[in-house]
């Protein structure tokens, strides 16, 4: 395991080199998960990039800090990661809050993947809702309705093991952290920049997504100068566990367009 300090807060990440004319991929993971939720499509890329894995602050063995917690202190954070592990800028890829993380921090980023991304997440009293519930009753009070969201039904038939172990990856986030994104969340809004966007981008959103409209993000990509838009069929939120080869293959397409 790797670690680091960046500000005020101990980071878990992961550094996965290739050839040094491989472009760099980052991958920034969703609200109340780690970066495992990558593993199956970081396998499949192996060798064609260097890959920075990382815990979102607050997230996994990542520590939260002091202070509040706000889309650009996570935004700031993997900057800051950049450096450390000595690159300039990468190929960004994140998921849901990912994805709001991903583009707010320009001069280090040559492109974004946005997985199940809207520049605003919700309304401020849904996320207050959700702080209120975790407060009193703890994260898992939350998880069945997030594998819902985050899985489609054939998937969780299918694999009732899996969708356990990312049950448990959910309710073991710790408490804490989980509120502080939650309230980074409520409070971000990212619409203004989305016009302002200026490196190729795409955007990739599952068909059954229980979490985020398709047609939301489809309204995202056409506010986005030049970006794409990708839909994964028979899949919801979680693409990287349920889509692994689409999303390894569109990862890849795109990269090599945006090189």
């Amino acid at each position: 395991m790797q670690f680091t300090r960046i500000d005020d807060a101990v980071f878990h990440y992961q550094v996965i080199g290739a050839a040094p004319d491989r472009p760099v991929l980052a991958f920034v993971n969703a609200l109340g998960t780690d970066f495992r939720i990558w593993r199956d499509v970081v396998v499949r890329l192996v060798g064609r990039f260097s890959i920075l894995l990382y815990d979102a602050r607050g997230h996994g063995l990542s520590g939260s800090g002091e202070g509040a917690v706000t889309i650009e202190r996570h935004a700031d954070d993997l900057a800051q990661l950049l450096d450390v592990i000595g690159k300039g800028s990468a190929i960004i890829c994140g998921l849901s809050m990912g994805s709001l993380v991903a583009h707010t921090h320009p001069e280090k980023v040559k492109a974004l993947i946005l997985c199940g991304a809207l520049a605003r997440f919700g309304e401020p009293e849904d996320w207050d809702a959700r702080i209120a519930s975790v407060e009193a009753n703890g994260i898992e009070a939350l998880a069945d309705t997030l594998m819902e969201h985050w899985f489609t039904e054939g998937f969780r038939v299918d694999n009732p093991a899996d969708v356990a172990g990312y049950r448990n990856m959910v309710i073991r986030q710790p408490g804490a952290g989980y509120i502080a994104s939650c309230a980074a969340l409520r409070d971000g809004d990212l619409t203004a920049l989305s016009g302002e966007v200026a490196v190729p981008t795409l955007c990739i959103v599952g068909d059954k997504d229980g979490a985020v409209s398709p047609s939301a993000v489809a309204n995202l990509a056409r506010a986005i100068p030049g970006a794409r838009f990708e839909l994964i069929k028979n899949a919801a939120h979680m693409l990287p566990v349920e889509s692994p080869d689409t999303m390894s293959d569109i990862i890849t397409a795109f990269a090599d367009l945006a090189e």
